[in-house]
């Protein structure tokens, strides 16, 4: 298994020039077709009542207004990916609100770059959490890339939150391509006790040896959180401590009308992480 079609989020945030830097670095390594994808559609935003007086004159002009940025954006997204040498790359422009957009795309791809929510900025073309709302409907793993900060050789060092789930495993499979580059893989259990029939007699063995069989270099480190720290902070720690360069875990939530529910840890990473968190739901 390796990645031969990324597709990476391309919208008017700052960190827009970074995000494409790194799919097109990703898109190189793995000898992929690299697609920017920009959201061309309406925002949720502007159809809730009351937000825009007579919305039948107004959308014509914001519809050619927000196409016209996309052209822009996607035309910057091509000059970078020319300059970073892909091979194999085009742009794709969607009539959705962004996140529609983005989780249509990865349909069609094997992994989607996106970027995490900064809180510094307001984005017209698309919601506040965007990033939560991709990683729970998207039905390809998500890369989620951290506003600060600057990342290159990602992957050399990977840790893999596991605690034996579905999504955890899911989130394992997807990033195999990865797994299997990187000189240093941690399979990091965190209070094994409190999941009953989740783990076995060694918590943590079982996945360490799947992956040995796919030739990742793999180690397992299992980890009590005490009663004062909870486990989604004791994870973005360990992960300082041990110098990690990517995350891999499962995202838990659900959602619900017009609302995104994440799970303790999901949401305490992607609100406080600090390098690239691959999340399959």
């Amino acid at each position: 298994m390796s990645y031969r079609t990324i597709a990476v989020q391309v919208n008017e945030s700052l960190h827009n020039l970074n995000r494409i830097k790194l799919a097109a670095a990703l898109a190189g390594n793995f000898e992929a077709h690299l697609i920017g994808t920009a959201a061309s559609g309406v925002p949720e935003w502007f159809t809730m009542p009351g937000m825009v007086a007579e919305p039948g004159i107004v959308l014509t002009s914001y519809l050619e207004s927000i196409r016209e940025q996309a052209r822009s954006l996607l035309a910057e997204f091509e000059a970078a990916a020319a300059r970073a040498g892909v091979a194999s790359f085009e742009s794709r422009m969607i009539e959705q609100d962004a996140a529609a957009a983005l989780c249509l795309q990865a349909r069609y791809s094997d992994l989607l770059v996106i970027g995490q929510g900064d809180p510094n900025e307001n984005l017209p073309s698309q919601s506040a959490d965007i990033a939560q709302q991709v990683a729970l409907n998207s039905p390809r793993a998500v890369l989620i890339i951290p506003f600060a900060g600057m990342f290159q050789g990602l992957g050399k060092r990977a840790m893999i939150a596991w605690d034996g789930s579905m999504a955890a495993a899911r989130a394992v499979t997807a990033a195999l391509p990865f797994l299997r580059r990187a000189e240093s893989v941690q399979v990091a259990v965190f209070n094994p006790d409190r999941a009953v029939g989740a783990h076995g007699a060694s918590p943590g063995a079982d996945i360490a040896l799947f992956l040995a069989r796919h030739g990742v270099k793999v180690e397992v480190s299992v980890n009590e959180t005490g009663d004062e720290l909870d486990a989604g902070n004791a994870l973005l720690s360990h992960l300082s401590d041990w110098n990690a360069d990517l995350l891999v875990m499962g995202c838990y939530g659900h959602s619900r009308f017009r609302e995104i529910l994440l799970g303790g840890v999901s949401r305490t990473v992607m609100e406080s992480m600090t390098v690239p968190v691959l999340m399959e739901h």
